[in-house]
């Protein structure tokens, strides 16, 4: 947790605009309370945004998730962001009491819900999953106006046409194969907004993906591979899924495929060809942690993407 801490803390100090926190419910991550996290790190910093990556909406319970947002705005003095989700993993569903067949159900309730408690600080709801709201007053409000939300999208057709006719900011997981196959969900996205009236500018693009830069490709992809390796054959073994080959991962970490590991040329290469793939995005993370284990390469990695990947990235968007 302390390593953790001091990342977030580089990624602040060589100016990266966002540092997102995941949520699970696993041995293998510590980040079961990403707002906890976050707001330990609001503390730590002085710029840099701060976010879910997911919240686990659908789990969890919205009025606590606005006021633990809301609460880590305040500390952060207007650098915190929610992005929500049903979740890649199961686990919060019984852990909660939930039944996994009310999956896209409860997302759809709460994400109402949760958008409901931007509007107003007193609150008149109704749903299947949650006790009634009849005028109770929701607090802290945040420091920004508005907290802002996105939703977290996989694959299916439902959730990016759901994301464009609410008109929220898409963040898309991206865990293999390549971005150019995401192009027709984007497409529904922006036509789903556009036929609800949204702007082009509220309809905003984050790609998520498997990320992490290196001196050389070389030594990035040498880094990255034993911690990617071992977190999937583990969730494989789980899932009847085989083990990862290398040979798998350098394709994926090649030209077509849809891992962002590499030099700084490489990475910053592929981040603007995958923005172009997709018509344009307004936000790129990397999943970093699956090379946790080695701290000094991660700190490494974040400084890289600070001072020379992202400038390259900024400079060819004139921005």
């Amino acid at each position: 947790m302390a390593e953790l801490l001091e990342e977030v803390e580089v990624a602040d100090r060589v100016g990266l605009d966002v540092f997102g926190i995941g949520e699970h419910h696993r041995s293998e991550f510590l980040d079961s309370a990403p707002a906890v996290i976050l707001a330990a790190a609001a503390a730590r910093t002085s710029r840099i945004r701060l976010t879910s990556a997911v919240t686990i909406l659908s789990a969890a319970d919205p009025v606590r998730v606005f006021q633990q947002f809301a609460t880590l705005d305040l500390i952060s003095g207007g650098r915190a962001e929610i992005v929500v989700g049903r979740g890649s993993f199961v686990e919060a569903y019984p852990l909660f009491g939930l039944d996994t067949r009310d999956y896209d159900d409860l997302f759809a309730e709460k994400l109402d819900l949760l958008l409901a408690l931007q509007e107003s600080t007193s609150v008149t709801w109704e749903g299947r999953f949650r006790p009634p709201l009849s005028g109770q007053s929701i607090f802290p409000r945040p420091h920004q106006q508005r907290l802002p939300i996105w939703i977290g999208v996989g694959g299916t057709p439902q959730s990016f046409a759901r994301a464009g006719a609410l008109g929220l900011p898409l963040m898309l997981a991206v865990i293999g194969g390549d971005f150019g196959r995401f192009r027709p969900l984007v497409d529904l996205y922006r036509e789903a907004g556009k036929r609800s009236g949204h702007s082009a500018e509220t309809l905003k693009i984050g790609i998520h993906a498997m990320g992490f830069v290196g001196d050389t490709d070389a030594v990035a992809k040498d880094a990255f591979f034993p911690g990617w390796a071992y977190l999937t054959t583990t969730i494989g073994m789980e899932r009847g899924w085989s083990p990862p080959t290398r040979q798998q991962f350098e394709a994926m970490a090649g030209p077509e495929g849809a891992f962002l590991v590499g030099s700084p040329d490489t990475v910053a290469a592929k981040m603007l060809q995958a923005s172009e793939t997709l018509g344009g995005v307004s936000r790129i993370t990397f999943q970093m942690s699956t090379a946790a284990l080695d701290t000094a390469g991660m700190k490494r990695s974040i400084e890289l993407l600070g001072t020379e990947v992202a400038p390259i990235v900024r400079a060819a968007r004139g921005t």
